[in-house]
């Protein structure tokens, strides 16, 4: 009997891992999952406090849900979910933003197409109500990635009339909790008892990760960043591969927590290699990047794989976040 050659062995066994990974058959039609940032301490939360966040996370959700459902594309699940987060209050997201260390807001978005792995993100606005529409017009609209500041606002400018943009005031971002956030942070800064911006903000970063009928895998994340942050500063979320990131082939993942050591460890894209070099399923990467890569208490990931698999992991105390899938169950959590 002739034995294949090496070469024509290791694409089997390459073939054979992707299919493991990937699965030739869904086990859903479709999945999605959403979070409101790592760091959520549940326990000093109130049972009203506690309700107002199921309610919140609940609400998004099945926007996105519906849209999947009705056959819509996962990048439409995304968008729509997460603006419905940006809109809300309680997350460290469009309204309800962290203030920076002048006393202003400036916010982060990114989302990426699992097709192709085309990205769109904007840094540091300002204005834009809902930076996770100006961040896919950058994607569907130029050819470019990333876009920040004042060039990302003048784009706004000439996409408003063909698109959900909305201008506002760098003041409708603003909350009394987050401006008292910012003032404990402040005195504690000049007091020097601690080393102020471990993390994004407790009820902080938002994300949605999506498979949807048509097998394609979408990610998209967005931010107000660090509590006191110095002016200027970008996190791991508009950074594709870091806090954002999807690819058919392995996952679609959405991060939050301390975004410099997402960004170091490129986690978006460390956890595609694991999947697709290594060969891990799902769930080992995604517990080998909280467990053993990341620092303890640094954050927290949502995951989908091809299959409509989810996986949801932090090593922080809590992480609010929810999933759903094709076969109608909502699942919220709030502690790890």
């Amino acid at each position: 009997m002739r034995m294949p050659k090496l070469g024509c062995l290791c694409l089997l066994l390459g073939l054979m891992v992707q299919d493991e990974i990937c699965g030739a058959e869904p086990t859903v039609d479709f999945a999605i999952a959403i979070h409101g940032g790592a760091g959520i301490e549940p326990e000093t939360l109130s049972d009203a406090q506690k309700r107002e966040h199921e309610a919140a996370l609940t609400r998004a959700i099945t926007v996105g849900r519906d849209i999947l459902a009705k056959g819509g594309t996962a990048l439409d699940a995304v968008e729509q979910t997460i603006r419905v987060l940006e809109d809300e209050p309680l997350y460290n997201a469009g309204r309800g933003a962290v203030f920076n260390n002048v006393g202003k807001h400036e916010l982060d978005a990114a989302i990426m197409d699992g097709r192709d792995r085309s990205t769109g993100a904007v840094a540091g606005v300002s204005t834009i109500r809902n930076p996770i529409s100006l961040a896919r017009l950058v994607m569907t609209d130029t050819p470019h990635v990333l876009l920040i500041g004042d060039g990302a606002e003048k784009f706004a400018d000439e996409m408003q009339g063909r698109a959900q943009i909305e201008r506002v005031p760098n003041e409708y971002f603003s909350t009394e909790f987050r401006r008292q956030e910012w003032r404990k942070a402040v005195e504690q800064e000049r007091q020097k008892q601690k080393k102020v911006g471990q993390r994004e903000s407790s009820m902080s970063t938002v994300g949605c990760v999506v498979r949807d009928r048509h097998g394609n895998l979408a990610a998209g994340t967005s931010t107000g960043g660090l509590t006191n942050k110095k002016w200027g500063r970008v996190g791991s979320v508009p950074i594709a591969g870091a806090g954002t990131y999807a690819d058919n082939r392995s996952l679609a993942i959405s991060g939050t927590g301390t975004g410099e050591l997402f960004i170091r460890n490129s986690v978006g894209f460390h956890l595609h290699a694991l999947m697709i070099y290594k060969g891990l399923p799902l769930e080992a990467a995604v517990t080998e990047m909280t467990d053993k890569i990341l620092e303890p208490d640094s954050g927290g990931i949502i995951t989908v794989d091809g299959r409509g698999a989810i996986v949801m992991r932090c090593n922080t105390v809590g992480m609010a976040r929810a999933k759903a899938d094709s076969r109608g169950k909502i699942e919220v959590l709030l502690a790890r």
